[in-house]
């Protein structure tokens, strides 16, 4: 098992990403109750008493609910930076084992080297993570990647550098301009933050960034955190008609609101 990796939830009820290699179980975002985690890591084959460490994008409930529920679960490491960290512990009754990073760093945790870098989203100081595994040039054991980038108004030269070199993107395709626009529950005020430069992606967006990049590297994109209300997977599968076209060899999955996916084997 070079590098496996699969959502268990996208959306703003929640999300929450497994990424497993042979030396490391972990959760990119804990938006979930530790129970509900628990429960969708069980359908995946997993269970938390055997993840080695969660990573933060940021603080907001929808990525963060679960390190609550962590105090049943010390051994498990969360990997934060520290304005993430402070934001999250605000609201806890325990500390979990947090381990500190600086954004745009380079570490590693067991046979994983992660990149952090900066996104643009009204969250403390939100992050996109690369995460790679394997040896350059290793026949048995090739270098594989993934690039985990959600919530953010838009993509700066340098996010597009950072994803260009995956095989797997994850990125989201928050909601549709037209939807957004037409919807009765949000207030103005709402929609101009969810529609602004550090709101979230829009499809045009996703778009957008997908064909600037155009990676022949890519072989997978995850398209998520779709709203409910203001998006569909039909409308992501639109705006993606020309993409797909320029991006015959990559395949596309669009995770709809509230759903995960199966597993992704990096082969």
């Amino acid at each position: 098992m070079a590098m496996r990796f699969c959502i268990l939830g996208s959306g703003s009820s929640g999300n929450s990403a497994l990424l497993q290699t042979e030396g490391a179980r972990v959760l990119v975002d804990a938006g979930f109750s530790a129970r509900k985690l628990g429960t969708l890591l069980t359908a995946a084959g997993e269970a938390l008493e055997r993840i080695d460490a969660i990573f933060l994008t940021h603080e907001h409930g929808d990525h963060a609910a679960g390190i609550e529920g962590l105090k049943k679960f010390p051994h498990i490491r969360v990997f934060a930076n520290a304005a993430t960290a402070r934001a999250v512990q605000a609201g806890l009754t325990h500390r979990p084992d947090w381990q500190i990073f600086e954004t745009g760093a380079r570490f590693r945790f067991r046979d994983l080297d992660v990149e952090s870098f900066t996104v643009p989203h009204d969250a403390q100081e939100p992050v996109g993570f690369r995460f790679s595994s394997g040896a350059e040039g290793d026949l048995f054991a090739p270098r594989r990647s993934l690039a985990f980038l959600t919530d953010l108004g838009h993509a700066p030269q340098h996010i597009r550098e950072h994803i260009r070199e995956c095989e797997v993107l994850v990125v989201e395709a928050n909601h549709c301009p037209d939807l957004l626009k037409a919807d009765l529950r949000r207030p103005w005020s709402t929609k101009q933050r969810i529609g602004g430069r550090h709101g979230h992606l829009s499809n045009d967006g996703a778009r957008e960034l997908l064909a600037a990049v155009a990676s022949p590297r890519w072989r997978r994109v995850y398209l998520t955190h779709l709203s409910r209300d203001c998006n569909s997977p039909a409308a992501v599968e639109r705006a993606l008609t020309e993409v797909r076209v320029t991006l015959q060899a990559c395949e596309f999955a669009i995770v709809g609101a509230g759903e995960g996916t199966p597993f992704y084997e990096f082969v």
